[in-house]
């Protein structure tokens, strides 16, 4: 799999590894961390722009179906510098396709995003709503699962293309969140640098003014992964699910979340709207339910308390 020194990509591998995959972890560590990825796992320390070596990993190891986390992945970011998120997002998927061909690999569960919807006008979106991304960043996802029909037809390939919603915990202290761009971590590290949380813009037209988010626990997120290579092995299979609770929480209520399970109020402020945040977005996940036999299994409260108790155990270095 690419990406699996990863946040998520890490609990991806361990949850892989613990239904008897044999995992391949490539990675370039530009943003994963080596400590991340289990000793039963093999390592090659390579970035996917490197067609010709990917496709020798492949070969070299009987790759039979790849995994695809390998992205940049922060929102704000990609608006400022769209470029580098085309290059190393389409750039990325297009070598690991063309690799797979020339290794004949044939199956693929791909790293998608609810960032593909942009802002929707349903309650909750499901895998036929339309697709207005509102950043450089869901539009590369969107292009990467144009890709992956695009090869379905030409060389024949399955896949399966899961749109993560918002990611939040850990399944062990080691394997916790460093992100700068996610929202708990965000929290957790202003308080550890004694500033106020931000919660960014309280205008949007939801019932308290911030956004509203699907959290899902990333244990949950790494066991879909595990049924969609499951599926693809077991038989012909191709399309697009959702993985998310298909509940709403927005910003201020995550904040009081986090202040009910540090046991102190976090005393957020309110600062600017970040380009590219639409207002709601909630997952329908009846098509995860019916074709995975998924759904989560974790609430907020426990969301936020694994994340809070692999932030406290981190190794102050990646805090």
């Amino acid at each position: 799999m690419t990406g699996g020194a990863g946040y998520i990509g890490a609990h991806v591998v361990k949850s892989l590894l613990e239904n008897d995959f044999k995992v391949v972890v490539v990675d370039d560590l530009s943003t994963g961390l080596e400590r991340k990825i289990p000793e039963q796992a093999i390592f090659e320390k390579q970035n996917i722009s490197d067609t010709k070596k990917l496709a020798e990993i492949m070969k070299k190891h009987n790759v039979t179906g790849v995994v695809h986390l390998a992205a940049k992945k922060a929102v704000g970011e990609s608006m400022t510098n769209p470029s580098l998120y085309y290059q190393e997002n389409i750039g990325g998927i297009i070598s690991l396709l063309e690799a797979m061909n020339q290794a004949n690999v044939k199956k693929i569960v791909y790293s998608s995003s609810a960032a593909v919807y942009g802002d929707p006008v349903e309650e909750k979106v499901h895998e036929n709503s339309q697709t207005h991304p509102q950043s450089p960043y869901g539009e590369t996802k969107l292009v990467g699962e144009w890709l992956l029909k695009a090869d379905e037809k030409a060389r024949d390939i399955e896949w399966i293309a899961l749109r993560y919603f918002n990611v939040v915990g850990a399944a062990l202290p080691e394997l916790g969140d460093t992100g700068v761009n996610n929202l708990v971590p965000m929290i957790f590290r202003a308080l550890d640098n004694k500033q106020r949380p931000q919660v960014f813009g309280d205008k949007y037209s939801t019932t308290d003014g911030s956004c509203i988010r699907d959290y899902i626990h990333v244990s949950d997120l790494a066991h879909a992964h595990v049924l969609a290579a499951q599926k693809l092995i077991t038989e012909k299979y191709c399309g697009i699910i959702n993985v998310g609770t298909g509940q709403g929480f927005s910003v201020k209520q995550v904040m009081n979340t986090v202040s009910k399970v540090i046991g102190k109020d976090v005393n957020f402020e309110i600062s600017q709207p970040r380009p590219g945040d639409p207002a709601q977005t909630v997952a329908d996940v009846k098509k995860a339910a019916s074709d995975l036999k998924w759904q989560a299994t974790n609430d907020l409260e426990s969301m936020v308390t694994s994340a809070w108790q692999a932030w406290q155990k981190m190794p102050p270095a990646n805090n």
